[in-house]
Formats: structure tokens, sequence, C-alpha cells
């Protein structure tokens, strides 16, 4: 169980669910040629979901310090799994994850994606040892690379099998992805900072320069506010640009993102103490939830 906490099996399944998602409920809704078969989409997720996990591990090996004063009783390296171990199953999960991503870059005839996978492996491990020190920049990083894994079932299925016939209707495909991206950019960029505020205290005693050490932990849940109210009026803006004529649709995003994100916002405004700033936490990854199975709703309105 110590094993599984550490990769954050339950951050690695809804990687997973919200890929599979793509591929056989938002895909399936628009006439669109894919490029991977059942068996290399299945590659692609694992490569996601290994590279994913050890950037969970590398950061919990550079945070140990840190998460001894903020959450003693979850700190699993050195308690129950040796660092030693920890740094084993890194380059295992890490190394795993890129050479999928170098089978798959060549099995679909583009070798040059495999610097994707580099580059993220990379940026988990900047992310890990010196990013996420620097206010705003870690939390841009991470929050990027949550989007990321939505694109790229986009750049692997999509942009190898266009054609002068279908480059229309993939590019449209492509914009909806980018539109997913960008709601779980935003979310998870503003749980990121709710995270920080919530772990101020160690990161302060690590010499960290997060946002709620340079603003304050009530400024900086003011800003965090800001980007919800922000969030709330993109989806909007897409609800009446893009989905107007459908009421289903409508209904959906209003009682299971729009509302939950209003509720947040009220709920950070008001936020003081460290339990408050969790249950804002916590309502921000059931919208991401509820934002993602959103896709399911495609296949009733095209």
């Amino acid at each position: 169980m110590s094993f599984l906490k550490l990769i954050r099996y339950k951050n690695l399944l809804m990687v997973a669910v919200v890929q599979l998602l793509i591929k056989y409920a938002l895909f399936p809704a628009f006439a669109i040629d894919t490029t991977l078969s059942s068996l290399g989409f299945a590659f692609l997720i694992l490569s996601t979901v290994c590279i994913a996990a050890g950037g969970y591990i590398i950061n919990d090996i550079y945070d140990v310090e840190t998460d001894t004063i903020n959450k003693p009783n979850k700190v699993i390296i050195g308690k129950k799994i040796k660092e030693n171990i920890a740094y084993n199953l890194y380059f295992a999960f890490t190394i795993t994850g890129v050479l999928l991503g170098f089978y798959l870059s060549q099995t679909i005839g583009k070798p040059a994606f495999f610097s994707l996978f580099v580059v993220i492996a990379a940026l988990l491990y900047i992310y890990a040892i010196y990013l996420k020190q620097i206010a705003v920049a870690g939390n841009i990083i991470i929050s990027l690379l949550v989007g990321f894994s939505i694109i790229i079932v986009g750049v692997f299925e999509l942009i190898p099998a266009i054609t002068l016939s279908n480059q229309s209707i993939q590019s449209t495909m492509f914009e909806v992805l980018t539109d997913y991206a960008v709601f779980a950019f935003l979310i998870n960029f503003i749980r990121e900072i709710v995270k920080d505020i919530i772990d101020v205290d160690g990161d302060h005693k690590q010499g960290m320069q997060t946002l709620p050490i340079l603003l304050g932990k009530l400024r900086t849940g003011k800003t965090a506010f800001g980007v919800t109210i922000f969030t709330i009026f993109v989806i909007s803006y897409y609800i009446s640009a893009y989905l107007f004529m459908h009421s289903d649709a409508i209904a959906y995003f209003l009682i299971a993102v729009i509302g939950p994100l209003i509720y947040t916002a009220i709920k950070l405004f008001m936020a003081k103490t460290k339990s408050q700033f969790k249950h804002v936490s916590l309502m921000l990854k059931v919208i991401m939830v509820t934002g993602m199975f959103s896709m399911l709703l495609y296949r009733f309105i095209f």
C-alpha cells in the first residue's frame, strides 16, 4: 500500500481514465481518423502513467524534510520505503516511460515525437529539485504538464493521421482537446496555489519562495479566488459560444462544473484555516473529475 501511495495511484488512474475517455468517448463522437491501435494506445497510457509515477517519486524524495513538517503521518520515503529503493523505482518508471515513448514514436513514423517524453521527464525532475521552490513558476510547469497529458493523445492519434481531405475535422478535434487541456491547466493551477497555502509552514522552514510565503496566505487565497473567477468566465464563454443549442450539455456544465466552481470561489474568498483550504483542494479535484467526464456528452451532442 505504501508503494501505491508513493506513486499516487489514484491520480495515475485518473490520468488513464481521461485518456481512455478521449479515445473511446470523445473521438467516436466525431468523424475523425486516428493512428494508434488499441495496443498502441495502451502503450501511450502506460508511458504517460510511468513518467508521471516517476515524477511523483522524485518529488517525494526531495520533499522529505518539508513533508515531515507539513504532513508527518504521510511521509513514505525513509520510513516505509528506503531512499535508495525510491531512487531505483524513479529510474525504473521514468526509463520505462521514455522507452515506450521512443517505441511509439518509431511505430507511427514520427521519431521526433520521442523528444516530448524526454522533455516531460526532465521537467518533472527539474521541478522536483528546483522549480517548485520558485513562486508561480513551479505551479505553472506542473499545471502545463497536467494539460499536456490530454494534448499528447491528440499528438499521437490525430496529427499523424492528417490528410488534405480530413484536415478540417482533425483540427477541430485538436481544438476540443486543447479546450480540455486549458480547463485542466486552470483547475490544477488553482489547486497548486491552494496546496502551497496548506504547506506554507514546511516550505518556509526549507527556504522556499512560494506565493504564500511572498504574499501571505490570505492574499494568496484571494489570488486563487481571482483565478477561479476567471476560470468560471472562461467556461461560461465556452458554453455560450459552442454549446448554446444543447440544453442537456448546458445543464451538465452548470450543475457539475460551474456550480461547484462558484461554491469553491466563495469558500476560497472566506478561507483562513488549513482545514478550509484542504476542503477547497478537495473540491477542485472533484471539479476536475466532473469536467473531464463531460467528454461523454459529445456522443449525444454530435
